[in-house]
């Protein structure tokens, strides 16, 4: 089928989605609103239709980005079948910042620097790693430093170090500074290249530590750059090459593709993709002109990327693989990058409205709604627990009292969630994704909910954090300890579910409303539980 005609009928059935979610939120406010009388009532009731609206927010937002990425199939775009001739070769810097990485890992992705065919690329690594914490043996941290600099010369790449600071986004703006002949305070660069550097790099391509870029990576991202001189940075996915280490490691790599396949597209073709800091070329006088990657957040990329889109910068998305990396192998790592871009992205959220306020007029409504979506996207958590709670304070006290009336409730959801469901089915399948692999993703961010209530609620109170590494390689269960809240919840749940069955036994309360909310309890005693299938990521993986 036609790529615009897929457009046209998956436009239908958006049309068809959202009156659904438009009846379904009318009729949940009107049962709020006459059934609201005491102020557990209200409470209870306010906040599962601030739940559900998120809900069904974030999914039209889904569903429209998917829209744009297939109605912009005639349209100019950036893809890997409109590559342009690239007839020059300016200067390009590849940096890698690195906070004490494993050398394995660092070899293979200095190596695999080396082996890019562009002919005018120049490779520097950061080193970020601080050799002076008090923790640490200084005998091995002086052999870690001497492996770095052996390493370096062996493979021929540019050795860039600095006192501490600022993180990646500091060593980063340093190390610009530095290349621009600004001083930097105690700043060293030592060269071990076969050839000189001509002249200052036009553009930058920033890898993560672990992210292994495939040989002809840069060609065709230098081509578009060319092509169009108002962007400021390209962004292409990241792949996880673990994908089947286990059941933690294959769950992420398919949240990362709901992620890089549709909702990327979708915001590339409304000029609003942000930067996700690896795998990605930026414009060298781009990032000039804002000065520099934001040190002021633990996302700097997301949070720099809106300064380039107010300083009137456009951005774009190639969907195509272009590097692998690998992603974390447990609870523990998946948790701590989750807690991360969580904290980052919710704390960019007071930003976003600052700069809303401030002038609203700064940039189009389209790239405000998405800048909206990416802030709040984390807030999911405390919609995971306000979902999982409702059904039991109905069973057990009987609130909110209108969960009594059921149909009125079947009426209007079932078509909203049969439409939705189908929707995000088919569009994933058209990407050769399956139910089952993409109900691991969902079940894995499911359990994150404590970490995803934890930092959202530090961001949005203005807590910066500190970055730590996701660790890499090798899984570890956690202790079931500091997995109380989804294990707790997970058995208030199945409580609930008994009491349910209980009340219905004895005829205490309208059977249907107690089934159905029964039905909830089970459903997510069922989501929970999985916490423990993930925690030992090893066993049996399927």
């Amino acid at each position: 089928m036609h790529q615009k005609t897929r457009a046209k009928i998956y436009a239908l059935g958006l049309t068809a989605g959202m009156l659904s979610i438009f009846f379904f939120l009318l009729a949940r406010t009107a049962l709020f609103v006459a059934s609201a009388r005491i102020w557990q009532e209200v409470v209870a009731g306010a906040m599962l239709l601030l739940a559900e609206g998120f809900t069904m927010l974030h999914a039209f937002g889904y569903f429209l980005n998917v829209y744009h990425g297939l109605a912009a199939a005639d349209m100019p775009r950036i893809t890997r079948d409109t590559v342009p001739e690239l007839k020059d070769f300016p200067p390009v810097a590849i940096v890698v910042a690195s906070y004490k990485e494993p050398l394995d890992i660092l070899e293979d992705t200095l190596t695999c620097f080396y082996n890019l065919t562009y002919p005018n690329k120049h490779i520097f690594f950061l080193d970020d790693t601080r050799y002076d914490l008090p923790k640490d043996d200084p005998k091995q941290m002086a052999e870690y430093r001497a492996r770095i600099d052996e390493l370096c010369q062996r493979i021929g790449v540019n050795l860039f170090r600095r006192p501490w600071r600022g993180a990646k986004a500091g060593m980063i703006n340093d190390f610009l500074d530095f290349l621009a002949d600004k001083p930097v305070a105690k700043a060293s660069l030592t060269s071990y290249e076969d050839r000189p550097r001509t002249g200052p790099e036009k553009y930058i391509i920033v890898f993560d530590a672990d992210m292994n870029p495939l040989p002809d990576f840069v060609e065709p991202l230098v081509a578009f750059m060319e092509q169009y001189p108002k962007l400021a940075f390209i962004q292409t996915p990241q792949y996880y090459s673990n994908f089947e280490a286990n059941r933690v490691a294959k769950a992420a790599g398919l949240q990362q593709a709901v992620f890089y396949e549709y909702i990327c597209e979708g915001k590339s073709a409304q000029d609003a993709m942000f930067c996700c800091g690896t795998n990605v070329i930026l414009r060298r006088e781009a990032l000039l002109d804002v000065g520099g990657f934001d040190e002021t957040s633990v996302t700097e990329d997301f949070a720099t990327s809106l300064r380039f889109h107010m300083n009137g910068w456009s951005s774009a998305y190639l969907n195509k693989i272009c590097a692998f990396g690998m992603g974390p192998e447990d609870l523990g790592g998946y948790f701590k990058q989750q807690f991360r871009w969580a904290l980052g992205t919710v704390g960019l959220l007071r930003s976003i409205a600052r700069e809303f306020v401030r002038g609203p007029s700064r940039l189009p409504a389209a790239k405000w709604w998405e800048y909206f979506l990416s802030g709040t996207h984390y807030f999911v958590g405390w919609v995971f627990i306000v979902m999982a709670v409702c059904p039991l304070l109905y069973l057990f006290t009987d609130t909110p009292s209108y969960f009594a009336r059921p149909e009125l409730y079947f009426l209007f959801f079932l078509p909203y969630i049969i439409l939705t469901v189908t929707i995000f089915l088919y569009s994933m399948s058209q990407r050769k994704y399956g139910f089952r692999e993409l109900g691991q993703g969902i079940l894995l961010q499911a359990i994150t909910f404590p970490i995803y209530m934890q930092a959202s609620l530090q961001g949005i109170m203005g807590v910066r954090g500190s970055f730590g590494i996701t660790p890499k390689g090798g899984s570890t269960a956690l202790p079931m300890i500091k997995l109380w809240p989804q294990l707790g919840l997970a058995l208030a749940c199945l409580g609930g579910f008994t009491w349910g069955m209980l009340r219905l036994y004895h005829n205490d309360g309208p059977p249907l409303a107690l089934l159905t909310n029964s039905g909830w309890c089970l459903y997510h005693f069922a989501i929970l539980s999985s916490t423990l299938f993930f925690n030992f990521p090893e066993e049996d993986t399927p």
